[in-house]
This record gives C-alpha cells, structure tokens and sequence, in this order.
C-alpha cells in the first residue's frame, strides 16, 4: 500500500493549484495595471507589459504547481519520498490537463475576449505564413492595416485627373483600362497599354504619346508598390514566427519548471512515520 496512489489527495492539490494559479494571476493583473496613469502619461511600453506578464506568469505558474504538488503528497498519507513526490507531479498534470481542456474547448468562452483575440491572431499567423499577405500584414503589423489597394489608388487619380470636367463614363472606361494595363496578363501587356493609352487620350482630352506616359508612370508606380507590399508582408509574416516560437518555447519551459516544483514540493511532505515503544517488562 505504500506505493498505492490516492486520487483524492492528487485532486485536492490539483484544485489548490488550479485556485492559487488565479489568484496570482489577478494579482498580477491588479499590480499591472495600477502602473498605467493615462492621464499623466506615464504608462509603460506594451513590450515591457507584455514582458513583465510573462515572467509572471511562470512565476506565479512555479508557486501554484509548488503548492499544489505539496498538498497532493501530504495528503496523500504516504511514508515514502518517492510517492509523494509522484503524487505532487500527477496532481499538477491534473492541474495542466484543465487548463488546456479550458483553453482549448467552448469553455474557453467564460474565460474572455482576451483568449477570443489571441486565438484569432494565432489563426491570422497561421494563414499568414501559409501565404496570405493581407492576414500575414494584419496579424503582425497592425499599423500596415491601412494599406490601400495600389490598383485602386491609381484608378481614383485616373477618376480625377480631368477634374471632373469629362463624361463620367469616359472616367470609368479609363480606369478600367488602366486597371487591365496594370494587372493583366502579362503576354497581353502591350495591347492592355495600348488600349488603356486610347481611352484615357479620351478621356482627358489629350494626346495619346501623353496618354502613353501617364500609363507608362502608373505602371512604374504599381510594381513600385506591389514590391513594397511584398516586402512588408514578408517582415510581417517573419514577425509572427519568431513571435509565436518564442511563446512556445517559452510556454514549455515554464511548464516543465512547474512540474519540478510540483515534484519537489511532494517530496518534502512526505509524513515521516514514529515508532511508540510500549512500555518494558521484566520477567521474573
């Protein structure tokens, strides 16, 4: 029976880690935010927040699992170190189990929108790094949100470059025609230029050799664009990588500094059994 594990005791610590991982963490959550003071403008930088929130939280993650591991094996009523230890270790993978059960099942609804965000900007980075540009610049590198469609910017100065004074459809023939000059298929790229040339000649009222120059320019401003595009959603996608293998590894750590905690804490409550001696009879 020595080696015998008891589960309620395993339970027990499990649910006094699982209390005291939460009340850490709004301690936690308490101290950090009594440093922000938006009014005078002193608030610590989001890196350093978000720095200051993960040491904690293996911090409080290392207390949690110590005494929960060391409520399991006292408990537990066994004599040996080594069980105890055991029981400390099993009651914070108990412990573990419930918290990704909770972040990860519809349970995970109760715990906030935080966890709501997180999981979609997790989601954005994976089809980030699949090749999505737009998700990958939205995902990590929220200031590039504003990026507008380098086509459509083009096809507005087209809109406007007459001042409004020519046919609204003439305005819409040559933008779309600009649109195919600039997006098309490349083996129809002449014609495309050609065309589009033709119709904003007409619709600006101007020569063709100037019509062709202003294609000429929007083209150049195009792939100037497209490149740029192409190397921000780069860096953003790089971004998000780097980003979530750190939290990752970072995650990992803290969770295996937490199981030797747990282990360590059942090992030091291990009950140490005493030996009553009854009382000495002589024979006579």
């Amino acid at each position: 029976m020595l080696n015998e594990i008891s589960w309620g005791a395993v339970l027990a610590g499990a649910t006094i880690a699982l209390v005291m991982q939460m009340i850490l963490n709004m301690i936690g959550i308490g101290v950090g935010l009594s440093t922000v003071d938006v009014a005078a403008g002193d608030t610590p930088s989001a890196g350093s927040l978000s720095i200051g929130a993960g040491i904690w939280w293996v911090i409080s993650g290392i207390v949690a699992a110590a005494i929960g591991g060391y409520i399991a094996g006292r408990l537990s009523g066994k004599a040996s170190h080594t069980t105890t230890a055991y029981h400390g270790l099993i009651a914070w993978a108990v412990s573990t189990l419930i918290v990704v059960y909770l972040l990860s099942s519809a349970a995970s609804g109760l715990i906030g929108g935080a966890l709501s965000t997180a999981s979609s900007a997790l989601g954005g980075a994976g089809k980030a790094i699949g090749g999505s540009v737009q998700t990958a610049v939205q995902t990590a590198a929220p200031s590039l949100n504003t990026m507008s469609d380098p086509a459509a910017t083009i096809e507005n100065k087209v809109r406007s470059a007459s001042g409004g004074q020519d046919p609204a459809a003439l305005r819409d023939a040559a933008a779309t025609a600009v649109r195919a000059a600039l997006s098309g298929d490349p083996a129809q790229q002449a014609a495309a230029t050609d065309k589009a040339a033709d119709a904003l000649a007409k619709a600006q009222n101007i020569s063709v050799d100037e019509a062709k120059a202003q294609v000429a320019q929007y083209q150049q401003q195009y792939r100037e664009a497209l490149a740029k595009a192409k190397l921000q959603a780069q860096q953003a996608a790089d971004t998000t990588a780097k980003t979530v293998s750190r939290g990752a590894l970072f995650g990992a750590l803290a969770l295996l500094l937490g199981a030797l905690a747990a282990f360590f804490a059942g090992q030091l409550s291990a009950v140490t059994p005493t030996v009553t001696r009854g009382p000495v009879r002589s024979f006579t």
